[in-house]
C-alpha cells in the first residue's frame, strides 16, 4: 500500500473560538461533535479534517496529519527501530479504523490511521 495523508487535526483549548476562526476566515462548515468540530470544506474528494479540544493534560497546540497504513503495528514498529517514538498507542475507533500517534526524530507528532473497513 503507498503511505499517503489522508487527514488533518487542529487542535485547541477552546473549540468553539476556534471554529469560529476557521468559518470566518475559510468559509468552512463545521459540525460539531463532542469535543471535536469535523471539517467540511465543501469539495469531494479532498483531505479530510477536524478540530480538536483535548483533555487538559494533553497538547492543545499542534497539527498533525495522518498517514494511511494498513500495516499500524508495523509502521510504528519501524518508527521506534529508525529512533522515532510512539506518542499514543492503536486506538480504536467507533468505525473500524485504528489510529496512533508517534514523534519523529525531530519530535513532530505525526499519526498514523488504517483505512476504512469494507
Amino acid at each position: 500500500m503507498k503511505k499517503r495523508v489522508v487527514h488533518f487535526e487542529i487542535g485547541c483549548s477552546d473549540l468553539e473560538k476556534t471554529s469560529k476562526f476557521y468559518r470566518a476566515v475559510f468559509d468552512w462548515n463545521l459540525n460539531q461533535h463532542g469535543n471535536s468540530a469535523i471539517i467540511d470544506t465543501g469539495k469531494e474528494d479532498v483531505l479530510s479534517g477536524h478540530i480538536n479540544k483535548l483533555g487538559p493534560e494533553d497538547p492543545e497546540n499542534y497539527i498533525t496529519i495522518y498517514i494511511e497504513t494498513d500495516s499500524l503495528r508495523s509502521d510504528l514498529d519501524a518508527v521506534v527501530r529508525n529512533g522515532g517514538e510512539i506518542f499514543v498507542n492503536p486506538v480504536q475507533l467507533p468505525d473500524g479504523r485504528e489510529f496512533a500517534w508517534f514523534k519523529d526524530v525531530a519530535s513532530n507528532l505525526i499519526g498514523l490511521i488504517t483505512p476504512s473497513p469494507s
